[in-house]
């Protein structure tokens, strides 16, 4: 029984991946790294933007330490800020439909890797501030995505914050909608069951996801109950 429903945000509620690529590759080629966009895809998207860069110096063989990272990921930040202010956030097809949809009838909670003053303005264009029970954010984690914490954080919040739920609401009564490998296998650590939407990879590279479908676009909270039932059975 689905009785809480969790989002990413990057590739599930807003089109913005294409973004973070133009902007990592801005900062990175201001440090002289070259990052190509199917390395991007490949090996990177899906990590918050710490996670990214660092691991991008490491595989330049360039130092990674916590201050120069700092550094580039307030950079990428500020950019990034600039280019929401001038074109506004691009929410996809149906999320903002289904978010409220869930809301209505279950705990809903969000789990990005992206950094809070980018999710906040987000839901503030959307009309989603307060919609959340929980917004788990890149400040809230010690480790990103794949690790389960921000997922653990976000069930523990649907139990422990008001409104409580009449009983406890179990990991496999949620449902997270992610567009990664790495937020599939996030959720999927923390228990929770897993719905792919091929945004950002392909159907076939989100196999591990429970269910995958190809856009929120016209997709009811009632489906996706259905088709998790259906596999759960």
């Amino acid at each position: 029984m689905l009785r809480a429903l969790v989002f990413d945000f990057n590739g599930v509620l807003v089109h913005d991946e294409p973004l973070h690529l133009a902007l990592f590759q801005r900062v990175l080629g201001e440090e002289g790294i070259r990052l190509e966009s199917d390395a991007y895809y490949s090996d990177y998207l899906g990590l918050d933007d710490r996670s990214c860069v660092a691991a991008v110096l490491e595989a330049e063989g360039r130092p990674a330490g916590p201050g120069f990272v700092a550094r580039i990921v307030a950079r990428k930040a500020a950019y990034y800020q600039e280019a929401v202010r001038r074109d506004g956030y691009p929410f996809l097809p149906g999320a903002i439909e289904l978010v409220r949809e869930a809301a209505a009838a279950m705990p809903v909670a969000l789990v990005s890797g992206a950094l809070r003053d980018e999710v906040e303005g987000a839901l503030r264009q959307a009309g989603l501030t307060g919609v959340f029970k929980r917004v788990v954010t890149a400040e809230d984690v010690a480790r990103g995505k794949p690790d389960p914490e921000g997922y653990a954080l976000a069930v523990a919040a649907i139990n422990g914050e008001p409104p409580l739920p009449s009983r406890l609401v179990h990991p496999h009564e949620c449902a997270a909608i992610e567009d990664s490998p790495a937020g599939i296998a996030a959720a999927a650590a923390a228990g929770l069951r897993t719905i792919g939407i091929a945004h950002s990879y392909s159907r076939e590279s989100l196999g591990e996801a429970d269910v995958v479908v190809s856009s929120l676009d016209g997709i009811r909270l009632a489906d996706l109950a259905r088709r998790l039932e259906k596999i759960a059975s």
